[in-house]
């Protein structure tokens, strides 16, 4: 059986009730497959949030902790977070 062939009887054993989220995901699935990363992130909508005074204060002080040393390197991220 051939995965188009798989795939129709899967579809044909679908409850009715989830016919339509199906289409739903078939067709977003055909519209994003064979996307690159980057594209996706090209046609992403902007940001359109304001940036608060508290979003400030939070980077500032991430500054001020990496200017001071005060970090974990990535990998070591899980370790650090694993109560001893």
């Amino acid at each position: 059986m051939t995965a188009r062939e798989a795939l129709h009887a899967l579809v044909d054993r679908l409850p009715e009730g989830e016919l339509e989220e199906a289409v739903r995901y078939l067709e977003y699935f055909e519209k994003h497959s064979g996307r690159s990363f980057a594209d996706a992130v090209a046609e992403a909508p902007a940001d359109d949030e304001p940036v608060t005074a508290e979003d400030f204060a939070a980077l500032e002080e991430a500054l001020a902790d990496l200017r001071a040393g005060r970090v974990v390197p990535h990998d070591e991220a899980p370790r650090s977070l694993t109560p001893s």
